[in-house]
């Protein structure tokens, strides 16, 4: 589904990412891992499109993609849950959903709708409130779903977790399991190491813009040595 060969990107002079080599299988959930400022947002908003390239490539379903815009990625699979949701806080949930599905005709807006709520029941009741007015639990239910109105084949998620109760957290990750077992590739950036190996298969570990260890969730998951190096457990 995806491969990035040798893939250095970052901002201005600065690299935040340094040759990176990565292989993501279709249908797979693979798991950026690592610490604070490791560069796996980065990685993730390159993939993105929204972060420079400096050296090598991203190959998406073979085809060669480093230098196609943001829109043109959303239009061929690639949509993105950014770090911290980034709703339109005044418009309504209804109405977030709309947006997320920009890049499709107008008439998929009703059936999109509805899956977004067949995943996420408690965003029906909720679908005239703005976006603002909602938990923040609700807020990151909303921000997947509007991310699934472009229809992706490659999903990608930022800090799934971050500032959520535990009862959402269970909502979102049972959420992105049902995604993957329909077919959606999925890279999934989050500090809670626990939660992304219990959900992963593959694992990527992040340090300092360079990839240290890669291999399945269940390796990492029995590398006590590497776990204690470089993620600890949360």
């Amino acid at each position: 589904m995806l491969r990035l060969d040798g893939l250095s990107c970052g901002y201005g002079d600065m690299v935040a990412v340094h040759q990176l080599d990565l292989h993501v299988a279709k249908g797979s959930i693979t798991a950026l891992l690592g610490a604070n400022g490791a560069g796996k947002t980065s990685t993730l908003m390159c993939i993105a499109g929204h972060v420079d390239i400096q050296a090598g490539k991203i190959l998406y379903r073979e085809a060669d993609i480093s230098d196609t815009s943001p829109m043109a990625r959303v239009r061929n699979g690639i949509a993105v849950v950014p770090e911290g949701r980034r709703l339109f806080p005044r418009l309504s949930v209804k109405e977030n959903l709309i947006v997320g599905g920009y890049v499709r005709p107008g008439d998929h807006a009703p059936g999109g709708i509805d899956k977004v709520l067949a995943l996420f029941p408690r965003l029906s009741d909720r679908l005239n409130q703005t976006a603002g007015a909602l938990s923040g639990g609700e807020q990151q239910m909303l921000a997947i779903g509007r991310a699934l109105m472009a229809e992706p084949a490659l999903l990608l998620v930022d800090e799934l977790s971050l500032g959520l109760m535990p009862k959402m957290v269970d909502i979102c990750y049972n959420a992105i399991t049902t995604l993957n077992r329909a077919g959606m590739t999925i890279i999934l950036v989050e500090q809670s190491t626990r939660r992304a190996l219990a959900a992963a298969q593959r694992v990527c570990v992040l340090e300092s813009g360079r990839s240290v260890w890669q291999g399945s969730a269940e390796d990492a998951g029995g590398n006590p040595e590497m776990i204690n190096a470089f993620l600890g457990i949360r």
